[in-house]
């Protein structure tokens, strides 16, 4: 009976001791990279916040982290300039790279926008550094400047021609494409029967609205869950 009672008093203290040993399990870490749309993304509507409460209802609480790297008019080479203190300080497990909208974009306005080719060798030096880290890397496509769907939006062009780009990376270096473009387009045809310019997924054009970044969350997150299982 001495016995037993010794037994009880010290096991909760054993208990205690070998749960100070174990630490709680790693968090997988996902770094969204890009432009105004990710700076967006953090706030309450934004996309990363919309995903992260998608992934509160599918998987272990706090399993995973989400965490925004976005900067307002970033282009690609602004994006390769600034990774190693936005990004690779944050020992990321995986990186989102969201950017090509500038590029385009500021052709047109200000004339600051990015050739095809440099856009292409700075791409491709971002996700170099990425992997000599061992990150994973998922890329995106970038969706749209301007909503209308009868290929009459100014930028339809180009904005095919980068996204041809990041495809052909991404089947060059085996890498998961999250097809916004194409995702945006589908939807479009089906929910923009009026041709509006902005107002379905848009709040002007480009940046996303409520809708929009609901949509852009369950789009990346389809990608990002076939890297991390």
């Amino acid at each position: 009976m001495k016995h037993f009672i010794k037994v009880v008093i010290i096991l909760p203290f054993v208990v205690l001791i070998l749960l100070s040993f174990t630490s709680p399990p790693k968090k997988i870490r996902v770094v969204f990279f890009g432009d105004s749309i990710t700076q967006a993304g953090v706030q309450s509507n934004g996309y990363i916040v919309k995903m992260d409460s998608i992934i509160k209802q599918y998987r272990v609480p706090d399993s995973i982290e989400l965490m925004g790297a976005g900067v307002s008019g970033n282009k690609v080479y602004d994006l390769y300039l600034r990774m190693e203190e936005d990004v690779l300080k944050k020992n990321p497990d995986v990186v989102v790279i969201y950017v090509g909208i500038n590029d385009v974009w500021h052709k047109a306005g200000s004339g600051t926008g990015t050739d095809a080719d440099k856009f292409e060798k700075f791409y491709r030096a971002i996700i170099k550094k990425l992997q000599d880290k061992n990150i994973k890397v998922v890329v995106c496509t970038p969706s749209v400047i301007g909503e209308k769907t009868d290929h009459s939006n100014q930028q339809d062009g180009d904005l095919n021609h980068y996204s041809n780009i990041i495809r052909k990376i991404a089947t060059d270096l085996s890498l998961p494409v999250c097809d916004l473009r194409n995702a945006f387009s589908a939807y479009l045809k089906v929910n923009n029967p009026g041709n509006a310019e902005r107002g379905i997924l848009t709040s002007d054009r480009v940046h996303l609205n409520v809708k929009g970044n609901i949509f852009v969350a369950m789009e990346m997150w389809k990608v990002i869950q076939t890297v991390i299982k």
